[in-house]
């Protein structure tokens, strides 16, 4: 949370020295690095590190590399295929809210057609790609949400109308995707051979996250590749439904807009009791799943690399917290 410091005559926020919690801000080199010492007046107590020197490694073999060689103490998000080179010691495994998906464009393109999406997810293998490209540091996708969503598996319903799939023919689709996530492009490698083996002609095009979103939200893409976090911000299970599968949605990118999806969304929204809200978001994931919108793919695991010197690193399933109060080496 920011003061109101940080929006004062300024064309953009700026979070050095307006916002605190165990540690503050107190320089911001660009989106490489960022200065962080411990804030005195914090009110869950005085943190145990007298600061954070916090720094950005796009690439995941360089973040790995820095762990190993001491470079830096916690390093987060060790990609999979790094995961043997460190010490078993040193890292640290934890089932996340984030599931990997292929989002199926609804609107125009060959995947308007609702018997050609329902081709495409069946010819997908999650079990390969839990198995292979996550050297099993991932759980096959069952949903919308994984098995670190604990009240999920117990509610789910069966997809609600799906169609019958139909012949691909040798159309050509698109298959995008970022390379910020270094699994997502072998993803991508493999989702193409299993489209083209189902008769599908599959071209692929992989960019920087920032270099790829507005063409995915614009829909110039016929399937992309994403992990998203399925309980973002407040922990709640149908925020996400709303934003990526509505009419309205603001990361809609399946561009998906269907009267009845909308309706089950609404009713979940709608619902205050957390034991029926949940209820209403599995009765709204069955008909976001029949409509073959989405192909959940993989449910991840994140693999977060610790300096055998440090203590109190925070584990945590929905990837927001990483030190706090307690962390020390």
């Amino acid at each position: 949370m920011l003061s109101p410091k940080a929006y004062d005559g300024k064309e953009r926020v700026d979070p050095v020295g307006t916002g605190t919690g165990p540690f503050e801000l107190t320089k911001v080199s660009g989106s490489t690095a960022a200065t962080l010492d411990r804030f005195d007046d914090y009110w869950g107590g005085l943190a145990q590190a007298p600061g954070i020197d916090a720094r950005f490694i796009a690439d995941g073999t360089a973040r790995t590399n820095a762990l190993r060689t001491g470079q830096v103490d916690i390093a987060e998000a060790i990609p999979v295929a790094q995961a043997a080179t460190l010490d078993a010691d040193t890292r640290r495994e934890t089932a996340t809210t984030r599931t990997t998906s292929l989002q199926l464009n609804t609107k125009r393109g060959v995947f308007k057609d609702p018997k050609l999406r329902a081709a495409a997810r069946a010819a997908v293998d999650t079990s390969a790609l839990a198995k292979g490209v996550y050297e099993g540091h991932a759980d096959a996708g069952a949903g919308v949400y994984g098995p670190a969503v604990t009240w999920a598996a117990g509610k789910r319903e069966q997809p609600v109308g799906r169609a019958n799939a139909a012949a691909p023919g040798g159309r050509t689709v698109t298959l995008a995707t970022y390379d910020n996530r270094p699994e997502l492009t072998e993803v991508a490698q493999v989702l193409k051979q299993q489209l083209e083996q189902a008769g599908f002609k599959v071209e692929l095009e992989v960019r920087e996250y920032s270099r790829i979103e507005s063409d995915a939200l614009a829909g110039k893409f016929d399937a992309f590749v994403v992990a998203r976090n399925t309980l973002v911000d407040t922990g709640d299970p149908v925020a996400v439904l709303a934003s990526d599968y509505t009419c309205d949605g603001g990361y809609n990118l399946a561009l998906l807009c269907d009267k009845d999806v909308d309706r089950a969304v609404a009713k979940a929204q709608g619902t205050v009791d957390t034991s029926a809200r949940q209820n209403a978001a599995m009765a709204a994931e069955a008909e976001i799943l029949g409509a073959d919108a989405v192909v959940p793919l993989v449910h991840q695991r994140v693999m977060t690399g610790v300096g055998s010197s440090v203590e109190g690193v925070l584990l945590d399933p929905y990837e927001r917290t990483l030190v706090g109060p307690g962390t020390r080496r």
